[in-house]
């Protein structure tokens, strides 16, 4: 029960750290990457309640995500911070290259906003970058909080 509760933990904390690495990189306007509110319009089909819907549907999405974020991380065998660390930061690189082609792909061209409906590479870099912040995020709580699915990989 511990397990789960420290990965509900890690996946609250991630998201936080993912969505502020996202609002940081729209703020400096070096491109829109106003996820939460993107992802919240998606849901309301307007901006008026678009931040709330938004930011509750990424944590949902955010916890949900670290457990096979946590079950991963947690099958290495951690002798150093830098090995959660690592395999947390290729995991969000993975997930942020499929999430960013999806997004572009799919959701992009259908946005109810006209303000998200253009994304290009300046957009996937983001969400990649985004991702990566989630993956060692997740990795540092692995290694700090007890979160032990129960089994090992012996990968030397």
């Amino acid at each position: 029960m511990l397990t789960v509760l420290n990965t509900i933990v890690a996946g609250l904390i991630a998201t936080l750290g993912m969505s502020a690495v996202m609002y940081g990189i729209h703020a400096t306007g070096l491109t829109n990457a106003d996820m939460v509110r993107a992802l919240g319009s998606l849901i309301t089909k307007g901006k008026q309640k678009a931040m709330s819907a938004g930011f509750i549907a990424h944590l949902i999405s955010g916890i949900m995500f670290a457990f096979p974020y946590a079950i991963i991380i947690s099958a290495f065998t951690q002798t150093a911070i830098s090995s959660p660390l690592t395999l947390g930061a290729l995991l969000g690189l993975f997930h942020g290259f499929v999430f960013s082609f999806m997004m572009i792909a799919l959701v992009a061209e259908n946005h109810p906003l006209e303000e998200y409906r253009s994304a290009g590479v300046s957009v996937a870099v983001a969400h990649i970058l985004g991702h990566i912040a989630y993956g060692v995020l997740v990795g540092m709580m692995v290694y700090a909080l007890p979160i032990s699915y129960g089994f090992q990989l012996n990968v030397k």
